[in-house]
């Protein structure tokens, strides 16, 4: 009876063991399954971080947001002041394609010089760029160098990358009086290559001396003088016109009131 009751106690710590081993097998089982299933989770995490800017062209075009950018010398004196819109206009097969500078998201860097100062617009990842170079010279400050850069990632996969550039060097553009400020409300379009066109609008800059940090008096472009000034011209010939023709009803009526019977 002893050894009957001896035998019954072993089968139940031995199927009290198995219980525990089995459930120790199964919680292993679940840490590694968990585990397993955690890791891809915080890679597709890490990875959707990491994010590349592309600038994307439009069929139609729309009016750039104006934004002021500036730059200051060592002193914290601004030494260019500059508000404008930047577009891209490329043109391929008589097809024009655009794309706007978002100032958002626009990386300011310049430098300031005695003779020359430069103003660089960067979009992140290098994706797109502006860059302005001021000279000085006499009485006088203008832009002697433009240069801007578009690259576009491919459309698919295996697709050609499409990067423009290109540059107006040797200029004097938007040559201004010093202590006084460049302005142009109409579109100012600068052809950089010839698939590449600048068009800066609203545009309004100062460069070397600014009182202040404020724009001085303004001088306007030509575009915005024949604005103003051809309404004006075109009033004045149409009123010059009409008096000359009052002019000749008088005269000719008086001639022949002088020829009445009496």
């Amino acid at each position: 009876m002893a050894s009957v009751f001896s035998t019954m106690v072993l089968k139940r710590q031995t199927s009290g063991w198995s219980v525990f081993f089995f459930a120790a097998l199964i919680s292993g089982f679940d840490l590694q399954r968990n585990d397993s299933s955690v890791q891809p989770e915080s890679n597709s995490e890490l990875s959707s971080d990491v994010q590349t800017y592309h600038p994307v062209l439009q069929p139609t075009e729309t009016p750039p947001t104006p934004e002021t950018y500036t730059v200051k010398d060592s002193d914290g004196r601004t030494c260019i002041r500059a508000t404008m819109g930047a577009e891209y206009i490329i043109t391929e097969k008589k097809t024009s394609w655009y794309f706007n500078l978002e100032p958002s998201v626009v990386r300011i860097v310049g430098s300031c010089g005695k003779e020359e100062a430069r103003l660089s617009l960067t979009l992140p990842d290098s994706s797109a760029s502006l860059q302005f170079t001021f000279r000085t010279e006499g009485q006088n400050f203008y832009v002697s160098e433009l240069t801007a850069h578009l690259f576009l990632q491919p459309p698919c996969y295996g697709c050609p990358k499409r990067n423009y550039s290109g540059s107006m060097t040797h200029k004097e553009l938007f040559k201004t009086a010093n202590n006084q400020s460049f302005r142009c409300q109409s579109d100012y379009l600068l052809m950089v290559s010839s698939e590449l066109r600048i068009k800066l609008v609203p545009l309004q800059m100062q460069a070397f001396s600014i009182p202040s940090g404020q724009y001085g008096k303004e001088n306007e472009c030509w575009a915005d003088f024949n604005k103003r000034s051809i309404p004006i011209i075109a009033g004045s010939v149409v009123v010059g016109i009409i008096l000359c023709i009052v002019l000749i009803f008088l005269f000719i009526r008086d001639q022949h009131s002088g020829y009445e019977r009496l």
